[in-house]
């Protein structure tokens, strides 16, 4: 018998239990209301979606354990959240933006759960911690409100959500495709959690948004309490910013609500008047002296920082933190079993003198990086001016939140698979066919121009012409 056949048998067997069960008690209106909403085909058919899509998930995630196993376990929390809220909707009438607001804080506060393992110092499995975080942006389709709301569509918006975390869920592939199947069936089962499992239930129960009832009770917005500054920031299901180290403390929902109520954005803005132009002040003037450069560009800026670090870690690991000033940095013994991590570092150039496994530049400022041979890939994130040479051959580069990075590849890695998202002023630079040319500089378009055609949005890049 189809083993997908048997889980819903099972499911139903236990919900026929569970009421079986509860028949001889005494229950109130609302008890009765939500033992009769999770009847309803819609909220069963998401059951379904947990014990078979869902499930699958962690069982890969047990093989793998860690933070691929917490990670997960946060998924599945927050789809019995979902479930909750579904069943909730069936006798809740439809919120205002406030009320909204209030409704999916439990679904928030288990988003704000997952990107919270993606901060802090990087883990080994920083891709599945983003893949599974980035995915539970899908669930943000039950905020749909209206075409008018700032949202795609509900069926597309889980579509766009996973798009979004396919793009760590690819490096993972490229990672462990031939080197540990259990990684890959982790990423295939998370992919058909979302396409087609939560596109397709999407499609059949919810294609225009949550049905709210008509006569059921209200949701009343949390009281107003003074601010009170969190230890790391809420990821908000209404906000139309993704995750990331740079995202405000507090979600769009509250801006959304300001612009609905009609009052005017700067109404609230201090008024600049003639006196206080600089133009207009004696002691200013718009002319920045080369003195003014130099103090501004060496005032000292205070940072918390670690002692500097280059050692190799359990054996499968090299660490460079935290290397500041420093152009002789050098890795020699190095084998392609093991993976580089360099966080950090300022004003410093390291050189890898062997083939390794995976390189990984984070947080680092004019930064140099010169190796040899990577066997999965090198990947550059949230850096500011680094310049990363290539002598040997590398299967993928990626540049992620980015602005400002040089890649030179040899002849051997021209082949390279170049990903890059949220960056600027990324240049490649190839060599020269005769053995004495110059080098050719290609800088990577970052702007894009979406044209709807034939059913589809086709996106082209945008070139600038110009010196």
């Amino acid at each position: 018998m189809d083993e997908n056949l048997i889980t819903r048998l099972e499911s139903a067997v236990t919900r026929l239990e569970a009421m079986s069960a509860g028949g001889f008690r005494q229950v109130g209106v609302a008890d009765a209301a939500g033992d009769a909403s999770t009847m309803d085909p819609s909220i069963v058919a998401f059951g379904d979606l947990i014990s078979q899509c869902v499930n699958r998930v962690v069982s890969a995630a047990e093989k793998i354990g860690g933070h691929v196993l917490d990670i997960s376990k946060i998924i599945e929390k927050a789809f019995r959240v979902q479930k909750e809220l579904l069943v909730k909707i069936k006798h809740t009438q439809k919120p205002d933006m406030a009320g909204l607001v209030e409704f999916l804080k439990p679904l928030n506060e288990v988003t704000a759960e997952a990107s919270a393992l993606t901060e802090g110092k990087r883990s080994d499995f920083f891709h599945h911690l983003k893949t599974g975080a980035d995915s539970l942006s899908a669930l943000a389709w039950i905020a749909y409100t209206g075409k008018n709301c700032g949202m795609s569509m509900p069926t597309a918006h889980v579509e766009e959500s996973w798009h979004t975390a396919e793009f760590y869920s690819n490096k993972i592939l490229v990672e462990f495709k031939n080197k540990d199947a259990n990684h890959v069936e982790w990423v295939t089962a998370l992919k058909e959690l979302y396409i087609p499992g939560l596109r397709d239930y999407v499609k059949s129960h919810y294609p225009l948004g949550p049905v709210w009832s008509t006569t059921g009770k209200t949701i009343a917005p949390a009281p107003a309490k003074a601010p009170t500054p969190p230890s790391a920031p809420p990821a908000s299901l209404l906000s139309s910013e993704t995750a990331s180290s740079s995202r405000p403390k507090e979600g769009m929902a509250a801006v959304f609500q300001e612009i609905n109520s009609g009052k005017s954005v700067t109404s609230g803005l201090r008024k600049v008047t003639a006196d206080m132009k600089t133009k207009n002040r004696a002691d200013r003037t718009s002319v920045v002296s080369l003195s003014e450069k130099e103090s501004h560009a060496n005032s000292p800026r205070v940072s918390k920082t670690g002692p500097p670090k280059l050692e190799l870690e359990m054996g499968r690991k090299w660490v460079v933190e935290n290397q500041i000033g420093r152009n002789d940095l050098s890795i020699a013994d190095c084998d392609a079993k093991q993976s580089i991590y360099i966080f950090g570092c300022k004003n410093s150039v390291l050189q890898i003198q062997g083939k390794v496994n995976n390189i990984t530049v984070d947080k680092c400022t004019k930064m140099g990086v010169v190796f040899k041979d990577v066997v999965a890939a090198c990947e550059i994130v949230n850096c500011n001016s680094v310049e990363v040479q290539c002598q040997g051959s590398a299967p993928t580069i990626s540049v992620d939140n980015t602005a400002g990075c040089q890649l030179y590849l040899s002849k051997d890695s021209l082949e390279a698979s170049i990903t890059t998202a949220k960056s600027s002023e990324v240049n490649v630079l190839v060599p020269a066919s005769e053995s004495d040319g110059d080098w050719g500089e290609h800088s990577l378009p970052q702007q894009y121009a979406h044209v709807y055609k034939d059913g589809q949005f086709v996106t082209t890049p945008v070139s600038h012409s110009g010196g």
